[in-house]
């Protein structure tokens, strides 16, 4: 299976392959590396590792506690495969997704972020569910209000999420990691990225309205300060 192992470790020569050193000595097979911060004489990075489907991560864990200064932040399953781009497939995909581009986003970045699952519900009262993906709960939290612009948070839960608005189709996205670390601020403005490219696809309005229409019965309405159908 995948890993991502989330690792906090010195900023100085030799640091990276004691580590790799260590993982390599319990048995993990190391595809990927991404630094995700840099400073005060500490280094974020995120290791990308082939790992046995029946050995225990803690193996992982205690391989590393004998690292001088090393700090494990977390340790999750993941199904973004290593070396790829897998966003510019998902935004390929969806300029010809027609109707169902806001379904196959939500279906989509959960992978692409080594989540669980997403969600997009309406930002305005009743809060409805209008599309989620299938690891999704039943009952979806749902933010008290749409932050302006894409935030990530850890719920009470425990469960670490970013929430998105998504306008101006007047919706909220959820994207839910429910092991692992937090999402970084590097994460976020991955997803941010995403998001300003696929809100200018031309479909994207009339997927909205199709999932919309699906899940409350009533037509979508774009918001634009006045409220006005998708026709």
């Amino acid at each position: 299976m995948l890993l991502r192992l989330r690792i906090d470790l010195p900023d100085r020569p030799g640091s990276l392959g004691q580590v790799t050193r260590a993982l390599g000595s319990a048995g993990a097979d190391i595809t990927q590396v991404t630094v995700l911060d840099r400073g005060d004489g500490r280094a974020l990075d995120d290791f990308t590792v082939y790992w046995p489907d029946t050995a225990p991560r803690d193996h992982l864990i205690e391989a590393l506690r004998g690292v001088d200064g090393v700090t494990v932040d977390g340790v999750w399953a993941t199904r973004e495969a290593p070396g790829t781009y897998p966003e510019l497939e998902i935004l390929k995909f969806l300029t010809t997704a027609g109707d169902r581009a806001l379904a196959t986003l939500i279906d989509s970045i959960p992978v692409l972020f080594s989540a669980e699952w997403a969600a997009a519900a309406t930002e305005r009262e009743p809060r409805t569910v209008v599309y989620s993906s299938w690891r999704a709960p039943a009952d979806v939290p749902l933010p008290d209000e749409t932050p302006p612009r894409p935030a990530a948070a850890t719920l009470p839960s425990g469960v670490h999420v970013i929430t998105a608005p998504l306008p101006p189709l007047a919706l909220t996205l959820t994207l839910a990691r429910t092991e692992g670390s937090a999402f970084h601020r590097t994460e976020v403005h991955r997803l941010t990225r995403i998001l300003e490219i696929f809100l200018t696809l031309p479909a994207v309005e009339r997927g909205a309205d199709r999932v919309f229409r699906k899940a409350t019965g009533a037509p979508f309405r774009v918001h634009t300060g006045v409220e006005n159908p998708i026709q």
